[in-house]
């Protein structure tokens, strides 16, 4: 250890914040003009290591700030950092920094930058081997010249306080102290033992009872306490009975907890792999009924093909003879037609004649019919009208009615004409469209067949790509699958990982990704991306047996982030506080871990945690941070030890922990929620999703050219399909234009067939309605005629003669028409039949064989037919590939239900475990619950007695032992006899009773007490002795070993020379005697035997005797020595002590001032060789201390400012040869 820097500000006269380079850990010399401040420098260094400047007065304080021109400092400090490599200050740091700030109103001390107290400090100082109230290793001016001329009562104190008596005075001081609070208490417990004796002495006047009662009732108690004590030991053996028996029942079920959750895991395992092979099997099922889907979509597709195919080879092979088949029926045909014809019109004149006959008789019919009727009428008219006038107007009227009857017949007669003119007109319509259309159907028949040649190419083309297609992207799918149902799974992990952590943290942990990936988005920071490492879990592997006891040791650290600096986690923080995020976190920054190599036991019982963790070396600071100073232990018991024995946390496999500072935690620690087993299963699972996702990706790369040509060949089909849809186009519009015209044209051949049919119908509507215009017209003649005539009430001879003439002209005529109807109803049947036949069944066969010509001619070619052939094969070709697919999926789902079936078995098998071992918990908790049930009764009994045999109160000895032979029964009996005989004493003064039983109690007690006041009154004393004894022990080694290297270093630094340390003392008379050097020493041991405990206090002072010529004759004392000659018996009394007490570093004001050029070379030389164990920082004004030196600084004091700063060698000589050159 040593002062590697110091910093100043404000202090004295250095004013501005001034950083000294880095001190040798040797020999440092400072050199500068009297008053530039080297002096401050050493007080700088003083102030915060030394006692002297502990207790300031504002005053005091003001004095130490710096005062010059300019604005006035208020406070000011002094830090020195510390090289701390050999662990002398006991923090775990390289480097240690102690400052010390004052001001007006303050005065504080930091440690490593954080607040201490004063007392803090000198402890830690003290406890790295410094003086607190003699800073010996501090040489200011003008302390050689105080030691040297200091009395030798003055060294005997320096050699006290390097004795270290300060640690024995002061415990004997706390002796002293209760040794006099023990006689107070002493004194007290006499006082209160006579003012009880005096109460006692009043209460003798009930001696006699009393001591009667006293009898029976310590009988009473005695009895009682062994009733007691006996139940009480009865019950503590039942509870370590039981407890031994809960500590195999425990034991027990720790073992079947283990085999239930080795069973539970083998069921959620299986489970798993059940999960997956079913999720294989959904997927084969559903690639299988895809196939199926196709197959039976080719299976279609090819019988459909092969039906076409053999159809058009029966076309092909059939249309020659089918035509001449078909020619020659329609000649037949047409030869039939003409005999029908032939014979329907030799039928037809025949017909025509019978029915003009009958159309002339109906017609007579109708008019003789009408003329009789009008003939009734007139009659009639006498009996209807009553006058002439009367009638002619009802004449009138009829004959309005009949001229617009007549017109309408009239207008009816001359549509029926010119219905049958259009009919006749329009039968040859049309005719020339259809050889027109006929001529074009055969030029487009050319074009379609090359079309259908070149569709059905690219079409088997398109088939073969698309069978390909769909086979890639089911194989994608069963990956998709896959993956999905690996995605669940890490789903289902990372939700069972945060329900077994605090949502906070998981908030936190989900903020910085998002904080990263703004930033990777950004393009920024790429350096706190690359900082940040992760969090601890993330970062480590360890066994699972371990799982627990590295949990259970880093509790929430698990979720700590590692980052690289902590400029890392200022800037997420930022981004994190800026974005609003919501979590928790806490980083561990790599550069501001300030961690150890740590001394592990070496023992079998238990092992370093940090060794059984696995991780990158990059990240060892925080990992020995979190895991570094605990220990898995075999057991309880050894954890304790270790913990006790070592400083270290202490943990156990099942999680149970034993602290550094002694507190024990532990308990039943749930393995299923364990949030290592967690992340690893995460881990897997992402490893295996990431695997998954490059052989996804690596097949999408692969087949990317056969994607690219199915793309581009489907691009191709699809212009060939669109020039394939415009010529499908226009022959759809070719045919139906035909198709139309052939439809009109077949509605024409129909509408004059129906014409024909008509044709005579109508000729008789009009035959009709001319002969009822005939009538009407007779009617209408016979009406003007009777227009003014006499009304008749009968008819005249001529008219009832006409009336007998039509009767018989009607029953004649109705006669002959008849015959005409019979003779032209078998004529019309005769027609009827031949018509029907020639248009139901000849002209319709002839059309029909028409239409099969017309399709023969359509149908002829082999391009159909090859196209059809050839989608034929590669229809069978995929119909095998799927067919040979799907059986190799039939075979791989028996193969999988097979193994699910396997699977089931054994998870049911390890359910039937886990049942069991549950039942066996069950049962094993059940008895655990009634054997804590009977330790709490048994426990509460134990209270009850241990309450009763506190309130027997105090018992003779002999009540411990004197019925510990008897039985419960006989204890009883004799219980019951004590009780009787108390009875007898129930009129005794219960008060003086109480009064006397408390007194006497109090008085037991009081004795007792002060029986151990007299033994720790006894133990004080002895103590003291023997402190006394090892401060005179201390002090006699002491001087030996201060006195041995006194004579060394003085021969060393005066060659030739001889030197002595005297211990004066004085005896009882008050005269003095002396010895010297090691032979003093040892008749002190010799007058010690004399005494039981020697006294220190005999000892008056440490002397001096020199000889600077090495004659014992010429041996001086101090008084005796020149300036010079004290100063360097002084040098060489403190190089001793250093010897004998070394301290880490010293510092020497111009040690050198009064010494010679011979004698400072000494020192000098003296100088370096202790520089080899301790640090030396000294002034001089002289150039022997620098040839020594190993570092120069110079001081220098401008503007009422110190600085210093670092010099060479050839400066330093300069300085000291004319300290002006740099003033």
């Amino acid at each position: 250890m040593y002062i590697k820097q110091v910093i100043i500000q404000g202090f004295r006269s250095y004013r501005d914040q001034t950083v000294v380079d880095p001190f040798s850990p040797k020999h440092n010399v400072i050199v500068g003009r009297n008053g530039s401040g080297k002096s401050n420098f050493f007080y700088a260094i003083q102030f915060v290591l030394s006692d002297e400047f502990s207790h300031l007065r504002p005053e005091q304080r003001l004095a130490l700030l710096h005062e010059g021109t300019g604005p006035r400092v208020i406070s000011a400090f002094v830090e020195i950092i510390f090289d701390n490599s050999d662990n002398r200050l006991p923090i775990d740091k390289e480097e240690v920094s102690l400052r010390r700030v004052i001001g007006a109103k303050k005065d504080q001390y930091f440690l490593d930058k954080k607040m201490v107290t004063k007392n803090d400090v000198m402890n830690l100082l003290e406890s790295a081997g410094f003086s607190r109230s003699n800073p010996y290793y501090i040489v200011k001016q003008g302390k050689i010249n105080q030691m040297a001329t200091a009395p030798d009562s003055q060294r005997l104190k320096l050699l006290r306080e390097v004795a270290g008596t300060r640690v024995y005075d002061e415990r004997k001081e706390e002796s002293i102290s209760l040794m006099k609070e023990t006689e107070g208490k002493r004194e007290k417990i006499n006082e209160l033992l006579k003012y009880i004796e005096e109460r006692l002495h009043t209460l003798e006047d009930e001696k006699e009872e009393l001591a009667q009662y006293q009898k029976w009732d310590k009988m009473r108690r005695a009895l009682e306490y062994t009733i007691y004590n006996q139940e009480l030991n009865e019950t503590r053996a039942k509870l370590d009975e039981l407890s031994t028996k809960r500590e195999t029942c425990g034991d027990k079920s720790r073992q079947l907890r283990d085999a239930q959750q080795d069973a539970r895991d083998k069921v959620e395992e299986t489970e798993r792999v059940v999960r997956e092979l079913k999720s294989k099997i959904s997927a084969m099922k559903e690639e299988r009924e895809q196939l199926s889907a196709e197959r039976q979509e080719q299976i279609k597709q090819r019988t459909k093909l092969e039906l076409k195919a053999k159809d058009l080879q029966d076309e092909l092979a059939g249309n020659s003879e089918q035509r001449k088949r078909l020619l020659k029926e329609r000649q037949k045909l047409l030869e039939k037609i003409e005999e029908k014809q032939k014979e329907l019109q030799e039928t037809e004149p025949k017909f025509n004649m019978v029915k003009e006959k009958e159309e002339r008789g109906i017609s007579r019919l109708a008019q003789a019919t009408q003329e009789r009727t009008d003939l009734y009428a007139k009659q009639g008219r006498g009996s209807q009208f009553t006058s002439k006038e009367e009638r002619d107007k009802w004449i009138k009227k009829e004959l309005k009615s009949l001229d617009q009857a007549i017109n309408d017949k009239k207008r009816q007669i001359a549509a029926i004409h010119k219905d049958l003119e259009d009919t006749e007109a329009n039968k040859e319509k049309n005719l020339e469209q259809y050889n027109k259309l006929d001529q074009d159907l055969n030029e487009v028949k050319t074009r379609v067949e090359e079309l259908d040649k070149k569709y059905y190419e690219v079409k088997n083309k398109k088939d073969e790509l698309q069978s390909e297609r769909n086979y890639l992207w089911r194989e994608e799918n069963a990956e998709q699958q896959a993956l999905a149902a690996k995605r669940e799974d890490l789903e289902k992990k990372q939700q069972l990982l945060r329900a077994a952590t605090g949502k906070a943290i998981l908030n936190g942990i989900d903020s910085i990704n998002k904080v990263l990936e703004h930033f990777r988005r950004k393009g920024i920071n790429q350096h706190v991306i690359n900082g940040y490492h992760g969090i601890v879990m993330n970062n480590f592997e360890c066994e699972p047996a371990f799982y627990t006891c590295v949990e259970v040791t880093a509790g929430t650290r698990l979720f700590y982030h590692i980052v690289e600096t902590d400029e890392v986690s200022t800037k997420i923080l930022m981004e994190f506080n800026k974005m609003n995020l919501p979590g928790e976190v806490t980083f561990l920054p790599l550069s501001k871990l300030d961690v150890r190599d740590t001394a592990y036991p070496e023992t079998n019982d238990a092992i370093p945690m940090i060794s059984k963790l696995r991780y990158s070396p990059n990240f060892d600071k925080a990992f020995k941070h979190v895991f570094g100073k605990t220990l898995i232990c075999r057991s309880m018991e050894v954890s304790t030890q270790l913990a006790r024995a070592f400083t270290m946390d202490c943990i156990t496999l099942e999680g149970d922990q034993v602290s550094h500072r002694g507190a024990l935690t532990g308990g039943y620690y749930d393995t299923r929620k364990s949030r290592l087993e967690l992340q690893k299963d995460m881990r897997k699972a992402e490893e295996e999703l990431g695997e998954l996702e490059a052989k996804l990706n690596e097949n999408l790369r692969r087949n990317i050219e056969h994607i690219l040509s199915i793309k581009t060949c489907g691009e191709f089909i699809d212009q060939l399909m669109n020039q394939m849809q415009q010529i499908e186009t226009q022959q759809r519009k070719f045919k139906a234009s035909r198709d139309s015209i052939l439809s009109e044209m077949k509605m024409l051949k129909e509408k004059r067939q129906q014409s024909e049919k008509t044709f005579m119908p109508k000729q008789r509507s009009l035959q009709s309605l001319e002969a009822s215009l005939h009538a009407m017209e007779s009617t209408r003649e016979s009406l003007k005629a009777e227009l003014g005539t006499d009304l008749l009430s009968q008819l005249s001879l001529e008219d009832q003669r006409r009336v007998d003439d039509l009767n018989d002209e009607i029953r004649q005529l109705q006669q002959d028409n008849r015959q005409l109807l019979n003779e032209r109803i078998k004529l019309e049947g005769i027609m009827t039949r031949v018509e029907t036949y020639l248009n139901e069944n000849l002209r319709k066969r002839l059309d029909q064989v028409e239409q099969e010509l017309n399709e023969l001619r359509e149908t002829e070619g082999g391009t159909v037919l090859t196209a059809t052939t050839s989608e034929l094969d590669g229809i069978n070709k995929r119909v095998k590939e799927t067919l040979a697919r799907s059986e190799d999926l039939d075979s791989l789902i028996d193969k999988t239900e097979a193994e699910i079936k396997e699977h089931i078995k054994s998870m049911e098998r390890w359910k039937n475990i886990e049942k069991e071992q549950n039942d066996a918990i069950n049962h094993d908790t059940k008895e655990l619950e009634k054997m804590t049930n009977r330790q709490g009764m048994l426990l509460k009994k134990k209270e009850e007695c241990m309450k009763k045999i506190r309130e027997l109160g105090s018992l003779p000895q002999e009540a411990f032992e004197k019925y510990q032979t008897l039985t419960l029964k006989q204890l009883f009996r004799k219980l019951e006899q004590c009780n009787t005989e108390l009875k007898k004493y129930s009129h005794v003064n219960k008060k003086a009773l109480d009064q006397f039983v408390n007194f006497s109690e109090q008085k037991e007690k009081l004795i007792k007490r002060q029986d151990e006041l007299d033994r720790g009154y006894k133990s004080i004393m002895e103590l003291m002795n023997v402190l006394e004894l090892r401060k005179y022990e201390a002090i006699q080694l002491t001087f030996k070993q201060v006195s041995k290297n006194f004579s060394e270093v003085f021969q060393k630094l005066v060659p030739g020379g001889k030197a002595t340390l005297v211990m004066k003392k004085g005896d009882a008379e008050g005269s003095q005697s002396q010895d010297e050097g090691e032979g003093g020493a040892d008749s002190e041991r010799g007058s010690g035997s004399q005494s039981s405990v020697p006294s220190v206090d005999q000892f008056t002072g440490v002397g001096i005797r020199v000889s600077f010529t090495g004659k014992q004759g010429e041996m001086r004392e101090m008084q005796q020595l020149s300036g010079g000659q004290k100063s360097l018996v002084a040098l060489a009394l403190i190089f001793a002590i250093q010897k004998c007490d070394p301290a880490p570093f010293y510092l020497f004001d111009e040690i050198d001032q009064a010494l010679d050029a011979q004698h400072r070379k000494a020192v000098s030389d003296m100088i370096v060789e202790l520089a080899g164990h301790a640090q030396f920082i000294t002034t001089t004004f002289r150039p022997e201390l620098l040839e020594s030196a190993d570092k120069f600084y110079g001081v220098k004091f401008r503007n009422k400012v110190s600085h210093i700063d670092v010099i060479t060698a050839e400066q330093a000589k300069d300085f000291v040869e004319d300290d002006t050159t740099h003033g």
